[in-house]
């Protein structure tokens, strides 16, 4: 199991921009294809973005293309998601998650990731 510690969350008018880190404090992340999820109250968990391991390729959702970008620095054990042109219906807890056996296409399915960090709650307000 690894440890994943989401932070940089929290309250932000629409149009805002926010940025997320996932940081592994006793793990090397450079064997881990790595994605973000959220969950909104009520909704099932849904994929938001995956990286894979050099970092070189990217997959977003549909909704968020052009809007987050996803990134990872592996010299810092950390992947982020910044967060621009925010709006309310981003409105979610927004999760961590890293396996080392699957690609960053394979990623996308939220039950091929194995370790989940606990969440940062991230709200956009009208």
């Amino acid at each position: 199991q690894v440890e994943l510690v989401e932070s940089g969350g929290g309250l932000v008018q629409a149009g805002g921009s926010m940025r997320l880190s996932c940081a592994a404090p006793r793990r090397n992340l450079n064997y881990y294809t790595m994605a973000w999820f959220r969950q909104a109250p009520g909704r099932e968990r849904e994929f938001v973005a995956t990286i894979s391991r050099t970092g070189a390729s990217t997959y977003y959702r549909t909704s968020v293309k052009g809007r987050f970008t996803i990134s990872r620095d592996n010299t810092k054990n950390a992947m982020y998601l910044q967060m621009n042109n925010l709006r309310p219906e981003d409105t979610a807890t927004y999760y961590c998650a890293a396996d080392s056996e699957i690609t960053e296409v394979q990623a996308m399915d939220v039950s091929a990731l194995s370790n989940w960090g606990k969440g940062t709650l991230v709200t956009v307000s009208p």
